[in-house]
């Protein structure tokens, strides 16, 4: 029984080996095919890959021989071009020798004429010594003294003919320059309308009844004593009918107190501490005001790009006053002259009109420097970002500074323009007086002046002189002198004219 189970396992395993045997040697003969088609395959693939690379060295070989080809023909022309400018420099090279060889020539020829010419010239100095020596012995004078008495006399002749000459231009040039000034300045003054409104220290509020004043006074004074405190302004109540007098340097502050009086009386509580509280308000309406005044001036003006405190005081201004003349109407009518005059002379209109705006916006600013008014308000502009032109022709229009523009005269004739035209100023009597007696001492001061007068408000000087002691030709020096110390040690609106009379007058009595 173990023996057939034996005989059957080795029979089993025998026929397992037989068969593994038979896979095995069929796999490798398969395998054998596999590996001669892949030979195959690849041997193929190598004979494409070798014509692929030939003829790809076909085409790069037939390029680089287009390429040489063409360097080379390149080469050729430059070669022959190099050639050609070789035959043309020798040829220069050839003309530049020839040129040299005639200038040498002609340096020779020269030298041989200047040789002769400083013998000549040597010749006639021993002449010209000769005839001086010859014209002295005549003349009994020495070469030197003659040449000193020639140049004294045309000294003298050329001064005369021109001071005639200088005078003659500067004739003239005044008709032309007046005539052309006079011209501009017409045509300034009629294109710009102006109001002639005068301001001054007070305000007279009215009311209704004088029952309103009592209140307005309240038990023992207490209501005016608060409102005086809280506007800073002196308060009148006297017998005057229906009428209440504020009196204040100040025109913003006595503004506050009209506009804080208008409510109190229309409200009808008036005690100290609504006293407070409209002032308060009130103060507040007036710089919202004073903005939207300056922000409609810049817009009426055609003025943009300007600081916003430059707008704050420009609306300022409407509640300042410079000699009696409101001090906002005075900035748009200098700005409006300044704009009209620079279109005249070809400038630009819209900066005059800008630097006419600001020339006096140094009289309103928030805190009091010692400054004159023209430097400050040249430093406000420069520190809010004006430009140089229009700071300089603020600073310079008083003539504080250097002018640097021609931006800046302008400014100052337009400013005087506006400041002295009849009814734009106002000022007080003594100052008016002082100013026409410095007028006559000053050119009284001057040696020769006998009698001088001031007429015609100032505007003019009427100077008379001894005719023992000045001549008519200084007559018109002292006239000059006289206007141009008046120009630098004076202040005064518009021009000043000088007279220089110098009269003879005979005496005889019949007996």
């Amino acid at each position: 029984m173990e023996l057939t189970i034996i005989i059957s396992i080795v029979t089993f395993i025998t026929g397992g080996l037989l068969t593994w045997l038979g896979i095995h040697s069929l796999f490798k003969s398969k395998c054998k095919t596999l590996l001669s088609e892949a030979e195959k395959e690849a041997e193929a693939m190598k004979k494409d890959k070798l014509l692929e690379v030939k003829e790809k060295f076909l085409h790069l070989k037939a390029d680089l021989e287009k390429q040489v080809s063409a360097r080379n023909a390149k080469i050729q022309s430059t070669e022959a071009k190099l050639k050609q400018k070789e035959l043309g420099i020798n040829q220069r090279h050839e003309e530049l020798q020839r040129r040299n060889s005639e200038i040498d020539a002609i340096k020779e020829n020269l030298n041989m004429q200047l040789d002769l010419v400083e013998k000549k010239k040597q010749d006639l100095d021993k002449l010209r010594q000769k005839e001086v020596e010859h014209l002295e012995v005549l003349s009994g004078l020495s070469a030197d003294e003659a040449k000193e008495r020639l140049v004294e006399s045309l000294k003298d002749e050329a001064k005369s003919q021109a001071a005639s000459f200088i005078s003659e231009i500067v004739e003239e040039a005044k008709m032309t320059a007046n005539k052309e000034a006079k011209k501009i300045v017409i045509q300034s003054i009629q294109r710009v309308a102006t109001e002639t409104a005068i301001e001054n220290s007070i305000t007279v509020f009215h009311i209704e009844s004088d029952e309103i004043k009592g209140r307005i006074i309240g038990r023992e004074g207490r209501n005016i004593r608060a409102l005086e405190a809280a506007t800073g302004i002196e308060i009148v109540v006297d017998d005057t009918p229906e009428a209440i007098v504020l009196s204040g340097f100040d025109p913003v502050r006595r503004e506050v107190a009209r506009l804080a009086l208008h409510q109190l009386v229309q409200d009808g509580r008036i005690h100290p501490a609504r006293i407070e509280e409209v002032v308060a308000k009130v103060r507040k309406q007036v710089e919202e005001e004073v903005i939207e005044t300056g922000k409609r001036t810049t817009i009426d003006l055609g003025i943009h790009g300007l600081h916003p405190e430059l707008i704050r005081l420009i609306g300022k201004m409407k509640y300042r006053s410079s000699y009696g003349q409101n001090l906002l109407q005075h900035a748009r009518e200098t700005a409006n002259l300044c704009a009209v005059m620079a279109s005249e002379l070809g400038l630009n209109p819209k900066k005059a009109r800008r630097a006419g705006l600001l020339h006096d916006i140094g009289k309103v600013p928030d805190d009091e420097p010692e400054l004159p008014h023209a430097i400050l308000g040249m430093k406000l502009c420069e520190k809010y970002k004006e430009k140089p032109d229009i700071c300089n022709a603020i600073g310079s229009h008083h003539d504080e500074i250097e002018m640097q523009s021609l931006l800046a005269p302008i400014v100052q004739v337009c400013d005087a323009i506006s400041g002295a035209r009849p009814g734009a100023r106002r000022e007080i009597v003594e100052a008016y007086i002082k100013r026409l007696n410095d007028l006559e001492q000053l050119a009284l001061s001057y040696p020769g002046v006998v009698k001088t007068y001031a007429i015609q408000a100032g505007r003019e000087l009427r100077v008379i002189v001894g005719a023992d002691k000045i001549d008519d030709k200084d007559t018109e020096n002292l006239s000059n002198e006289i206007a141009k110390k008046i120009q630098d040690e004076m202040t005064y609106p518009g021009q000043v004219k000088i007279t220089v009379i110098r009269e003879t007058r005979a005496v005889s009595y019949a007996k």
